[in-house]
């Protein structure tokens, strides 16, 4: 079996008393593998810009890997979101995960002037979003004709090192097929595709990735969820319960295929990540 890698959340809260550096680096000293953040502008509640964090996070770490969960098409073109990736794959040492989204949060694109995209239009804009990257990263000129997104004879230099894993949290079923045509790596969130209709939407992913001629155990399965060790929490989109109870859980998704986790402490709680960390992930690596 492919080797599980966990990763943490960290708060993009510009309050006070939030310190996500230092979160970043105490998930470090504990041993995730990579550590995440969501991608949201407006709202009342003060917040860092993702992309500003991250390189922020890299700068202060220096072997824990930095993931966008996920970076919103909309907000940024896509050939720009290109050349800012590698420039931070770069700076960092290679440490970036490019998590990509088609775009939910509506309310935000209208207040911010960006306009709200149909279903269709936010599916058909993430499937070129990933083609344009990609392009820029690989061909000296890049040329793409999309219905949303073109260039004309676009050269990004310098070209990515490595190959920077693109990962996409998709659900619906068109964006479940885009991910298996274009993607490295499925980040679902378990509040929006259950553990009882992941083996259905994974087959989805899989099915698009034959049909590309692509390998499809090639595309990292990865849980995001929320999670607390100690009492059982009734919402059904909280792992929750015991160490032993919340590493069988995780055994249980191990078994529907994902090889990696990232991890949403629920509520916020002193210890939840050494707990996390030195008790319920050798469990699930012993039992996987």
């Amino acid at each position: 079996m492919e080797e599980l890698i966990f990763g943490v959340n960290l708060s993009t809260s510009a309050a006070p008393s939030s310190d996500p550096l230092a979160q970043a680096r105490g998930a470090e000293a504990l041993g995730f593998d990579f550590v995440s953040a969501n991608d949201h502008q407006g709202g009342d509640d003060p917040t860092f810009e993702l992309w500003t964090l991250l390189a922020w996070i890299a700068a202060g770490t220096s072997r824990i890997r930095i993931a966008s969960r996920v970076l919103g098409v909309p907000y940024r073109s896509p050939a720009i979101a290109a050349k800012m990736a590698e420039s931070l794959d770069r700076l960092s040492g290679g440490r970036l995960i490019l998590g990509v989204g088609a775009g939910s949060s509506d309310e935000e694109f209208r207040a911010l002037g960006l306009g709200v995209r149909s279903p269709r239009d936010k599916i058909d804009g993430l499937a070129e979003a990933v083609q344009i990257i990609r392009g820029l990263w690989t061909e000296p000129r890049f040329t793409f004709e999309g219905r949303l997104y073109r260039t004309e004879g676009a050269s990004l230099e310098p070209k990515p090192a490595h190959s920077i894993p693109i990962w996409l949290g998709t659900f619906g079923p068109r964006a479940l097929e885009v991910t298996g045509r274009l993607a490295d790596g499925w980040i679902p969130s378990i509040g929006f595709a259950p553990p009882g209709e992941i083996p259905a939407m994974r087959d989805r992913v899989f099915a698009a990735a034959r049909d590309a001629g692509r390998d499809p155990t090639e595309i990292a399965c990865v849980y995001n969820m929320e999670i607390h060790v100690g009492d059982l929490d009734p919402s059904p989109t909280v792992v929750s319960g015991s160490v032993d109870q919340v590493a069988t859980q995780l055994l249980e998704f191990v078994r529907l295929g994902f090889t990696a986790f990232n991890f949403i402490p629920a509520p916020a709680e002193e210890g939840q990540l050494e707990r996390l960390a030195t008790e319920v992930i050798p469990l699930v690596r012993a039992g996987a």
